[in-house]
């Protein structure tokens, strides 16, 4: 389906300030047909140099399309889009040459009747260019209450703001799936802020707020709650949304929005919308996001106590497998503690692997103990990697670094480096495929031993990274000699998420 940013580049010559007025009140017309119990089409003429545009044949096109929540439609299909000819429509064409509402009825297949129809002129900047028409059964039956007589007025009365150019308002954002609607509660004051009238919904919202009194002939203030936004739309005559807390645990969202006629503020609609459970469901969200973090927090201190730990074991043992063996297993632990460390700053199931990443880079260029320079590069990034994927990830790439700068620039046969020797480079390749990520390890050292097997190895390390992958990454790991001829890469894929048992 296409936008109507779309559909107006392909049919119309819109100017980009007018699309901008009418996307505008495509985003704001859910109260006009709410207050109108009506279906509402958006017509807009189609350019003559247009696709399609037949050459004597004026045509307009359905921009946009609005359902009334509070009855049911007369139109079940998804009209927008679709070009209909002038001559069919001539109600629509007449208002867009003269400016002027135009009033009658169509046929509507369904029903096997003719139904009322409403053509309203769009105006922007002193031209009309675009036709509202209104669809619905009230006028033909008229209004039988003062509920209906009240929202058909107001819809009156915004419908000719949208004649004269004053609605939409040009600074108004454009709804969320939180604003109020009409069907919310529905208050209309005078130009002094006093209550005309309040459908039984806003009636709830006042007793929500603590508020028994009848609202009929009073201000807000008299009632009780605060009206700065109705003293700031009848005022400036721009909308104001706020969101009013009458008690503790009360919090009702008022959209004041000002009437006007011929440039004067006449009263204002008032829709309230009761925000408590939401608002409560925000609070459970913050505390359960706090919550996570302060776990991460923990296991992140838990992780390094146990690092610390390990570290301090190492240094009271001689030099030799044992000692060795510790500062590995410590190594282990600050990998799985840095995962835990972002997790503990943003509480989501996502991790940014390139702040790992450079911290996993940071601790193999410090354990270099050897005489020979070793300079670490990355190119490329994993993007954001869920947590379960994360951890065993980091694992295996720093085992994959430790095991380069710690084996690949040693000389064969020496068993140790030559103060002389040129630097030596390790870089580290990430990218993502497929829904597979791929990460590769590449130096330029003394290359594998011969007939190297990965499956036969009997080194701590790579039976970890091999098991890793495997087993709890479900990915694959190759190994063998550079694209150079000289030295070693390491190339693995994983899935970027961890298939479900």
């Amino acid at each position: 389906m296409a936008t109507p940013a779309e559909l107006a580049q392909l049919h119309t010559d819109l100017k980009p300030d007018e699309l901008e007025h009418l996307q505008r009140l495509l985003g704001s017309w859910s109260v006009l047909a709410d207050l109108a119990f009506s279906d509402l089409l958006l017509l807009v003429p189609v350019a003559a140099s247009s696709e399609g545009a037949a050459p004597h044949a004026p045509h307009l096109v359905v921009l946009g399309q609005m359902r009334p929540n509070n009855r049911p439609t007369l139109i079940e299909q998804d009209l927008v889009g679709q070009t209909v000819s002038e001559a069919d429509w001539n109600l629509s064409a007449e208002t867009l040459r003269t400016g002027g509402y135009r009033h009658g009825t169509i046929f509507h297949p369904a029903l096997g009747e003719n139904v009322p129809v409403e053509n309203v002129p769009v105006r922007f900047g002193g031209r009309v260019i675009a036709v509202l028409m209104r669809m619905a059964l009230i006028p033909q039956r008229g209004p039988t209450s003062l509920y209906e007589r009240t929202y058909l007025d107001v819809y009156e009365r915004l419908a000719a703001m949208v004649a004269e150019s004053a609605f939409p308002f040009p600074d108004e954002d454009v709804g969320t799936e939180e604003s109020p609607r009409v069907g919310d509660g529905f208050v209309v004051v005078d130009e002094e802020g006093r209550v005309e009238f309040a459908s039984p919904n806003a009636i709830n919202a006042f007793h929500r707020m603590g508020v028994y009194s009848p609202p009929e002939g009073r201000r807000f203030t008299e009632l009780g709650v605060e009206e700065s936004a109705i003293e700031w739309a009848l005022a400036t005559g721009r909308p104001v949304v706020e969101e009013v807390e009458r008690r503790p645990d009360v919090a009702v969202l008022v959209h004041c929005v000002p009437l006007i006629s011929h440039g004067s503020v006449t009263g204002a609609m008032i829709l309230l919308r009761d925000v408590t459970d939401v608002r409560r469901l925000d609070r459970l969200l913050l505390s359960k996001d706090a919550a996570i973090r302060e776990v991460h927090h923990r296991v992140k201190n838990n992780l390094q106590t146990i690092s610390s730990l390990l570290s301090l074991q190492a240094r009271r043992l001689d030099v030799g497998a044992a000692r060795e063996a510790l500062y590995e297993a410590e190594r282990r632990v600050r990998s799985i503690a840095l995962v835990h460390e972002i997790l503990s700053r943003d509480p989501g199931d996502q991790v940014p692997f390139d702040e790992i990443v450079a911290s996993l880079v940071q601790m193999a260029r410090d354990s270099v103990v050897s005489n020979r320079p070793v300079e670490i590069d990355v190119a490329g990034d994993l993007g954001e990697v869920t947590a379960d994927v994360a951890t065993p990830l980091a694992v295996t790439l720093a085992e994959l670094l430790q095991n380069a700068v710690e084996h690949a620039f040693v000389e064969d046969g020496a068993g140790a480096d030559s103060p002389g020797e040129e630097v030596g480079h390790v870089r580290v390749t990430l990218g993502v495929r497929d829904g597979e990520l791929d990460v590769e390890v590449v130096d330029d050292g003394c290359g594998l031993p011969e007939r190297f097997d990965l499956e036969e190895s009997t080194s701590l390390g790579l039976s970890i990274v091999r098991g890793l992958v495997e087993s709890q990454l479900h990915g694959s790991i190759t190994m063998g000699t550079a694209n150079s001829g000289k030295g070693t890469r390491v190339s693995l894929s994983v899935p970027a998420t961890r298939p479900k048992n």
